[in-house]
């Protein structure tokens, strides 16, 4: 398993967004996060990806132990994340908006001033790999655009660009295709499918039907809590979703 979330528990302000939640995910795999709206899935992201501590329970990436730690200690060991609503600079470029979230930013300021040769080749590989990236999205002719000037459907493939662009082993996609037209949406998870084998996914997505072509495990909140899992066709057949999600 690459990740595993244990008996976590979040509440605010006496209200309990996650209430034992235990999900554990498999590596090379898509997973899929559905249920109401104010079920717990943004939460459960934000906690395990580090932006958020929870009340109680453990979260293991890796094999290593991940609980409370923040979000860039989380990020260096391989997990990143989108968001609901795709943050990006507005003074920067499709292609340097790539370049902000290359890994080689940790390196610091020591290069800047004591190897400049290295500096350069850094430089130059990450470009190439943004550009790289950017053309798997076929986006790449808009690097030179200024990222705010995309579309939202553009912006999206831009955000999950930013997220490869770290290389990591896990990426948590939170409405990766909200407010994106049919097929966009789908060309987008075409290219997570295609990654797949390289990383793993955790989605949280309200367009059931596109989940239901691309996961291969189904994971459904309700009240905080993890009241169905299985494949695609097991959870369409469940009588607790089809009475608390897909029915209601």
């Amino acid at each position: 398993m690459i990740l595993e979330v244990n008996d976590i528990e979040k509440s605010f302000g006496g209200i309990k967004a996650l209430d034992g939640v235990s999900v554990s995910i498999e590596n090379n795999t898509i997973s899929g996060l559905i249920g109401p709206n104010g079920s717990g899935k943004t939460t459960l992201l934000n906690t395990v990806s580090g932006f958020l501590a929870p009340d109680k329970g453990t979260v293991y990436f890796g094999g290593k132990d991940i609980t409370s730690l923040p979000p860039f200690q989380v990020s260096r060991l391989g997990m990143t994340r989108t968001f609901q609503i795709t943050r990006l600079f507005r003074g920067m470029t499709v292609l340097e908006s790539m370049l902000l979230a290359s890994k080689t930013q940790d390196d610091g300021l020591f290069p800047v001033f004591f190897n400049r040769k290295k500096l350069m080749e850094t430089e130059r590989r990450d470009v190439q790999k943004a550009v790289e990236i950017l053309d798997f999205l076929e986006i790449e002719h808009m690097k030179h655009e200024y990222a705010v000037a995309l579309s939202g459907g553009q912006q999206k493939l831009l955000s999950l660009g930013m997220a490869l662009m770290a290389d990591p082993r896990m990426v948590l996609l939170d409405e990766p295709v909200a407010g994106v037209n049919p097929t966009l949406a789908n060309k987008i998870f075409e290219k997570v499918m295609l990654e797949k084998e390289k990383r793993t996914f955790l989605v949280v997505e309200h367009n059931i039907d596109i989940l239901m072509n691309f996961c291969d495990i189904i994971y459904v909140m309700n009240k905080g809590r993890i009241v169905a899992s299985g494949t695609p066709d097991e959870v369409q057949r469940n009588e607790t979703v089809i009475d608390v999600y897909l029915g209601g």
